[in-house]
C-alpha cells in the first residue's frame, strides 16, 4: 500500500477535522500515544478553522492518503521572512508508532521550503508532554528556551505552557 502526500482541498475539511479530533481528544485518541485526552477535553479544531487554513495562501495542510482514506495531516503557516510554524500534526491512532508522523513532518518541511522559502521550522508542544518533546528532538528539533502561554482559554488548561522547538531546514 502506497501512501500519497498532497495539499488538502476544501473537500477534505470534514475528514481532517475527524482525524484531528480522533488523534488528540476523547476515547479514540487513547488508542495512540500522542493524545491530549487526559489533559484536555472539548474540540481540538473546527470545520471553520480547518477550512480557513486551507483557504489562506500563507498556510497549508498536507494530508496523507492511503487506499482513499485520510490517515494523517499536518498544518504549516508561513512566518516571514524565512520561518514556518508546524502544527496540528495528526496521525490516525491506529497508525501511530509506524513512521507516518516522520513522513508527514518531512512532507511539511518540504512544502515549507517549496511554498514559502522557509529555512527554519518552528512548533510548540505542551510542556507536560515530555515523551512527545523527546520524539521531536529525535527528529532534529531542539528547544529554543522560549515558552508561550497555552493558546486557548480553557479551564483545564490553567498552568499549561507551550515549549517552543525549532529545526533548521536543509
Amino acid at each position: 500500500m502506497t501512501i500519497a502526500f498532497r495539499p488538502a482541498k476544501l473537500d477534505d475539511v470534514g475528514a481532517i477535522r475527524a482525524l484531528v479530533e480522533s488523534a488528540y481528544r476523547g476515547d479514540s485518541a487513547r488508542a495512540g500515544w500522542t493524545h491530549e485526552a487526559d489533559m484536555l477535553s472539548g474540540e481540538r479544531t473546527s470545520d471553520d478553522e480547518v477550512a480557513g487554513v486551507i483557504a489562506d495562501p500563507a498556510q497549508r495542510i498536507v494530508v496523507a492518503i492511503e487506499d482513499g482514506a485520510l490517515i494523517g495531516s499536518v498544518a504549516i503557516t508561513s512566518k516571514p521572512p524565512r520561518h514556518c510554524y508546524l502544527g496540528m500534526l495528526a496521525v490516525s491512532p491506529a497508525r501511530q508508532a509506524g513512521g507516518l508522523g516522520r513522513q508527514l513532518i518531512a512532507a511539511a518541511e518540504a512544502e515549507a521550503r517549496r511554498a514559502f522559502g522557509a529555512a527554519v521550522m518552528e512548533m510548540t508542544v505542551i510542556d507536560r508532554r515530555a515523551e512527545l518533546i523527546a520524539w521531536y528532538e529525535r527528529r532534529g528539533y531542539h528547544r529554543t528556551g522560549e515558552t508561550r502561554p497555552f493558546p486557548v482559554d480553557l479551564p483545564e488548561a490553567a498552568g499549561l505552557t507551550m515549549v517552543v522547538l525549532e529545526r533548521l531546514l536543509d
